[in-house]
């Protein structure tokens, strides 16, 4: 490099010296001889200069183009991305129940019935980790890509607060990882922790956030993200920037106060340009930013080739999960166009570790993308239980599996797969902590107490949406009462739908069960609020629950509170016929705007988290009390009590859920109608 620095002196100071010498030569009359063999050799010298000058101009031409190189205009490349998202803490394997009606097992339930369904073991990362060695082994270029929210959720992230969700993904070894909101959900300090943990291991992961910047005191702040990283394949340049959902992060988890969070769009158009500057023209966004969101960036975006995506545990694909009784949102990949009019692959792969997408991208010479094209992948254990009684499941024998294997197989999505025997061995020590806990039982549940955000949507996964179209979440109404019944100085208790995690199934409630229930470190506090600031409150959640960019999980839930909602109506009229009944203890009656009641929520939306905006201007204020009681002990404590009085838990009467009437954003009476949305 300092060589071509001097290359200027070079060129100009030997031709000037030479001439100096060859003038200082000729006015020597008695040394003509001397003089024209002298300049001969001295032509021949300019001759090699001149031949060596222009050998530095190559050089320095091909030192310029390795410093700004071209568009690379090679030969086409075929890449192959394997990736997951949203496993939030869920790193053992789950199971579903698969209809087996037409098998004629051979095996039969203790009343001698025949089994109608078994139930199948999928997913988590002991198959996982085999399934992607596998796919890689078979795949052209792959790279391995975690898309955000692996944290949070289980026992698993409440008892280790990462170090087991880090131990698993080393197993995996990701080429890269892009935040996700919840990774900011004990704060950058709790995000560095994690972080420390996964790079503790023998993989060194990339971790992508372009739009993330952290603030002056973060602990993420030297070293730890980087916004887009380049990898070499096949001698062609591929660039994956990292995007995280902004709003959401910053309103819904509880990021450091400076730590900043950029515009998705604007900050994704500037690295693409930035990378396109140094040569590379084939980008891929690894984004945590919603699969609607993705379509949408992938529509307002120059020069983006493939998205790859998280945060709305979007399950893509076809027929074959239909029949297994999941509900699809789209093709997997998505095929969508950018600002260019040149195509974009999208993908996502649902939630949980219950499976992994393979998609192969082929780019032309011009790194535009050819074709795409792939599925997701469930990994399925080789053996299978079934309901022999109540309280009894019992394995298939070999012949009965077998049918099974061999049916559920076919369906090409789905891969018997021998679990990845170091994983498990990682696995087994966490596992051997969280049993103890699993195996507590603290209480019971008489009904299937149905999770969802908003009235009527398919969130549950023990319920139809059509027993919560009316009045929304069992649960969520159930929390609320637990925390106002376990704070004596509360009048009425406000939750937010996404802080709870899980439905609760009928039988026998444990203690980790309770955890995924409520899996957040937030604390109860109580506030002192005058009927006008709730009926803010209300509005305030209602407006971040139904906005663009916003958050569904703001939606409110309540005890001694309940009211109408119109979803249809503009913001801050939606919340109407808003009564109190403090502590549930008397009659309900309409709320007074300057009478003042005793509040009690968790920390988080107390901060004006997840647009809780009224919340959070009294807590500026030093407007409320800390009960430092974890909203996870006081639900445990609630059913505890329940439990002492030999009650179980069960649906509240309907006078007291907090949402006694619904209207939809397509303006349909869920109290009157049939509706197919919310």
């Amino acid at each position: 490099m300092k060589l071509f620095n001097n290359t200027a002196a070079v060129k100009y100071l030997l031709p000037l010296s030479l001439t100096l010498i060859l003038s200082a030569c000729g006015s020597d009359d008695d040394n003509d001889g001397e003089v024209r063999d002298l300049r001969a050799d001295l032509n021949q010298a300019q001759q090699e200069i001149d031949s060596l000058n222009d050998e530095i101009t190559d050089l320095e031409e091909q030192l310029d183009d390795l410093q700004n190189p071209p568009a690379e205009d090679g030969a086409p490349l075929t890449m192959t991305i394997l990736h997951m998202n949203d496993h939030h803490s869920h790193i053992a394997a789950e199971a579903f129940d698969y209809d087996v009606s037409g098998l004629a097992l051979t095996a039969r339930t203790a009343a001698d019935a025949e089994i109608s369904e078994v139930s199948v073991t999928y997913g988590g990362f002991p198959m996982l980790v085999s399934l992607f060695d596998s796919l890689a082994a078979q795949s052209t270029n792959p790279i391995k890509i975690h898309a955000g929210d692996a944290i949070t959720g289980t026992l698993y992230y409440s008892l280790f607060n990462g170090a087991a969700d880090a131990a698993m993904m080393n197993q995996v070894c990701f080429d890269m990882f892009a935040l996700g909101n919840h990774e900011f959900d004990n704060g950058d300090q709790g995000l560095a922790n994690f972080l420390d943990d996964l790079q503790a291991g023998a993989c060194t992961t990339p971790v992508l956030a372009a739009n993330v910047e952290p603030g002056e005191t973060s602990a993420i702040r030297d070293g730890y993200i980087q916004p887009y990283l380049i990898r070499d394949i096949q001698g062609q340049k591929v660039g994956f920037i990292g995007i995280d959902i902004a709003d959401k992060t910053k309103n819904s988890s509880k990021p450091d106060a400076d730590t900043n969070f950029l515009d998705e769009t604007t900050t994704a158009q500037t690295y693409i340009d930035e990378l396109h500057e140094q040569g590379v023209n084939k980008i891929v966004l690894v984004t945590h930013y919603q699969y609607e969101n993705d379509k949408l960036l992938a529509a307002n975006l120059s020069g983006v080739d493939v998205i790859v995506g998280g945060d709305s545990h979007t399950l893509l694909g076809g027929e074959t999960f239909t029949s297994l009784g999941f509900n699809p949102a789209g093709g997997y990949p998505t095929v969508a166009t950018n600002l260019d009019g040149d195509t974009v692959c999208i993908v996502q792969a649902w939630e949980y570790a219950h499976l992994l997408g393979k998609l192969e991208v082929n780019f032309d010479g011009e790194g535009k993308v050819t074709a795409c094209n792939g599925m997701p992948y469930i990994p399925v254990a080789d053996n299978f239980s079934y309901a022999y009684a109540d309280g009894d499941d019992r394995m298939l024998n070999a012949s009965d599996a077998f049918k099974v294997r061999q049916q559920i197989t076919k369906l090409p999505e789905v891969v018997a797969v021998v679990p990845d025997a170091t994983t498990a061995s990682v696995l087994s020590v966490y596992n051997d902590e969280v049993s103890v806990l699993e195996q507590q039982v603290i209480g019971s549940a008489a009904d299937d107490l149905c999770l969802v955000r908003f009235p009527g949507e398919s969130r549950s996964t023990i319920c139809d949406a059509s027993v919560t179209a009316e009045f929304g979440s069992d649960i969520s109404n159930i929390i609320a009462k637990a925390f106002m019944t376990v704070t004596p100085t509360a009048d009425i208790a406000i939750q937010n739908g996404g802080g709870v995690r899980t439905d609760v199934a009928a039988g026998d409630i444990t203690f980790a069960e309770a955890v995924n229930v409520l899996p957040f470190t937030n604390t109860l506090v109580t506030l002192d609020m005058t009927g006008a600031q709730i009926k803010a409150v209300l509005e305030d959640a209602m407006t971040n629950a139904l906005r663009v960019g916003g958050s569904s999980g703001a939606y409110p839930y309540a005890s001694g509170l309940r009211y109408h909602i119109d979803a249809s109506a503009a913001d801050g009229s939606r919340v109407s016929n808003i009564e109190v009944n403090s502590r549930v203890s008397g009659e309900w009656t309409a709320i007074s705007d300057t009478e003042t009641y005793t509040v009690v929520t968790n920390d988080f939306i107390a901060s004006g988290q997840d647009g809780y905006a009224t919340f959070g201007e009294l807590f500026d204020a030093g407007e409320y009390v800390n009960t430092f009681t974890l909203y996870t002990q006081a639900f445990i404590d609630y059913i505890e009590q329940l439990a002492a009085n030999g009650d179980a838990l069960e649906k509240l009467p309907v006078s007291e859920y907090s949402t006694q009437q619904y209207i939809g954003r397509d303006a349909c009476n869920h109290s009157t109608e049939t509706c197919t949305g919310y």
